[in-house]
């Protein structure tokens, strides 16, 4: 593997395999969006129109993906997230996966999926080093199921669940708490954590629903979230979160599972962000909320050298946002947040 020593302008530091931030912050974690497809369509994450995919030339290809994974690998990410748009709905998607995991470096895989085509590819998961899932659920009934994604899955997505639960897998129910829609859901949902090993974590609503229209404030931020769950669970208890967690996490006397609140669109996490994110078209941001950085894809096809992508990941890494407030204000031309969050991956 190539290393390109950064210059002291660039407050990049790689240290045994190690890679950090301007801001000293370790980055070892990415969250690779293998398609922008989806076969949901969630209201909020895109118009019940859709949005326009890109054409099939403009996406990554595996084998573009796999050098990606493995240089950055050189570089010290430990961990991939598979993410979409919905990620198995491209094919040939496990044997990508094998590919990944036989990666040096690489020491886990994680994913996200809506569940609607997962359950028979559970089997496997282990052996690809995939021990973790965030699956999205955002109600438990399944009317209201149809209302916020615009499709008949919920069973679909209901033996999904069974099977990851089946093979062991740990379970992470990923729920967006949208207000006027599924706020009924919240209680019904921490209740699953009663008698399943599973951790339910609300997330706050953002604003990356395709269409560039926002409500004016949000109500359901986490600490509203929060105080709603312990007026009806007085035992919630707040544990320790993990290095790096998004989410803030509890535990409820009796239960089996945990529950978690990410605030996503508050942005509290930042401070401990270990993650840069590559869109399916190639796009890297090192922030969920910047414009991007530069077009991984297109040096790949300009014929550039594995030191070329290192030199334009330090550099990159080396100009990262402090929080995603600074990236949202740097963004270009000071644009508002318009993409669907299927564009962007997940």
């Amino acid at each position: 593997m190539f290393f390109r020593q950064a210059k002291p302008s660039r407050c990049i530091a790689i240290v045994a395999d190690m890679l950090y931030d301007n801001h000293g912050r370790l980055i070892n974690y990415l969250r690779l969006a293998v398609t922008d497809r989806c076969n949901l369509r969630c209201f909020y994450c895109m118009p019940e129109e859709g949005i326009e995919f890109s054409p099939r030339r403009e996406l990554l290809t595996f084998e573009e993906m796999e050098r990606i994974v493995r240089v950055l690998a050189g570089l010290g990410i430990e961990k991939v997230r598979i993410t979409g748009g919905e990620p198995f709905v491209r094919r040939d998607l496990m044997v990508f996966l094998e590919k990944i995991a036989a990666i040096e470096g690489i020491k886990k895989i994680a994913m996200t999926t809506n569940g609607v085509l997962t359950a028979p590819f559970v089997k496997d998961f282990k052996r690809l080093k995939i021990n973790t899932v965030n699956l999205s659920l955002d109600s438990l009934d399944p009317k209201r199921f149809f209302e916020i994604t615009r499709r008949d899955e919920f069973e679909a997505v209901m033996r999904t669940l069974e099977e990851l639960l089946r093979y062991n897998i740990e379970v992470k129910i990923n729920a967006v708490v949208m207000q006027g829609r599924n706020e009924q859901d919240i209680l019904p949902m921490v209740e699953m954590t009663r008698q399943l090993p599973v951790n339910v974590r609300f997330i706050e609503e953002m604003p990356f629903n395709g269409s560039g229209q926002h409500h004016e404030k949000w109500v359901w931020d986490y600490r509203h979230i929060i105080e709603h769950i312990r007026q009806n669970y007085p035992t919630l208890t707040k544990i320790s979160d993990p290095a790096d967690s998004t989410s803030y996490n509890y535990a409820i006397e009796g239960h089996q599972g945990r529950v978690g609140v990410i605030a996503a669109f508050s942005r509290t996490f930042c401070g401990t962000c270990n993650r840069i994110r590559i869109t399916p078209q190639g796009l890297l941001k090192t922030c969920l909320y910047d414009s991007g950085i530069f077009n991984i894809r297109d040096l790949i096809r300009a014929g550039a050298s594995d030191e070329d992508l290192v030199g334009a990941f330090t550099e990159a890494i080396g100009h990262r946002a402090k929080d995603g407030y600074e990236a949202e204000t740097n963004r270009f031309l000071h644009s508002p947040v318009s993409e669907s969050m299927a564009t962007i991956g997940g």
